[in-house]
């Protein structure tokens, strides 16, 4: 952990996190020690990334967020960013597989990275995982790096999602469960077989869901999935459509629940398939 990372994650963020909400922690005996390995969470709140980041930082774990470039755009906030080592997301560009590129060099270095597989915050009503997008799935099935899942809850009561206000007082619980790591070495590598690559990307989602029914204490519907309940437009929380029947054993899965094909999208909507094949 650099100096200026431990100034602004222990001198800065955690304060702030701590005026702001009760975080509790359950699992950090699974973090792993040695080697880089791609955290993977669902994503409620715009405070998600720190509360995750404070669970490993507490740990004496630095993790490194693909997050979007809007954010190092801001003043102060976008040098604590770079200077911390963090990875811009330029979505829907021509830049927008830069990141892959970035995150897996960080990773084959030894890094930990952080990924949000939903993309972008839920537009569940429920406030359920959704539908992931295979970008995590494609960089766990190149590199072969574990994957760590990390269910939240607790911090869409503090800043709530698409404009529903920052709420810091009184302090919120806010809860973190880390699950043990896992791998998808039953999948193989080869990314280009867009099933096998949905497959990945159901089973991560599937351990992060887990986590939060866990927290949540009850059990989760089928993933809303933008595809079969509709897009609701950018900023907005959709409405869940009636569950389909359920596909015959000789049917293929196509419905709600299936990943999109969209290896370049880790923090936004929409990335063009930009992601290079794996790198030396």
């Amino acid at each position: 952990m650099t100096p200026f990372y431990r100034f602004a994650a222990r001198g800065a963020i955690i304060p702030f996190l701590k005026a702001v909400s009760k975080q509790h922690v359950t699992g950090v005996e699974n973090i792993p020690r040695e080697g880089g390995f791609i955290a993977v969470a669902n994503h409620l709140s715009n405070l998600d990334p720190l509360t995750a980041m404070r669970a490993l930082v507490d740990a004496d774990v630095p993790i490194y967020s693909l997050a979007k470039s809007q954010l190092f755009e801001i003043p102060i906030l976008g040098h604590v960013f770079s200077a911390g080592g963090q990875i811009p997301v330029y979505r829907g560009s021509t830049h927008a597989g830069d990141s892959l590129v970035e995150a897996e060099r960080r990773l084959r270095a030894g890094d930990p990275i952080m990924i949000f597989p939903e993309g972008t915050l839920s537009r569940d009503p429920l406030q359920w995982p959704m539908t992931g997008k295979t970008g995590a799935a494609r960089l766990a099935m190149r590199t072969g790096a574990p994957l760590l899942p990390i269910g939240q809850w607790g911090a869409q009561n503090v800043l709530g999602a698409y404009g529903s206000g920052f709420r810091p007082f009184p302090r919120k619980d806010v809860d973190v469960m880390i699950g043990k790591p896992f791998d998808l070495a039953e999948f193989g590598t080869d990314t280009s077989d867009h099933a096998v690559v949905r497959a990945a990307t159901a089973e991560i989602m599937r351990h992060i869901t887990e986590l939060v029914e866990q927290l949540r204490g009850e059990k989760a519907p089928r993933p809303f999935d933008m595809k079969y309940d509709g897009d609701p437009g950018k900023g907005n929380i959709g409405v869940r459509r009636p569950d389909p029947p359920a596909p015959s054993e000789h049917e293929h899965p196509s419905g709600p629940g299936t990943p999109p094909d969209n290896p370049g999208d880790y923090e936004g909507d929409d990335e063009p398939e930009t992601a290079p094949e794996q790198q030396a």
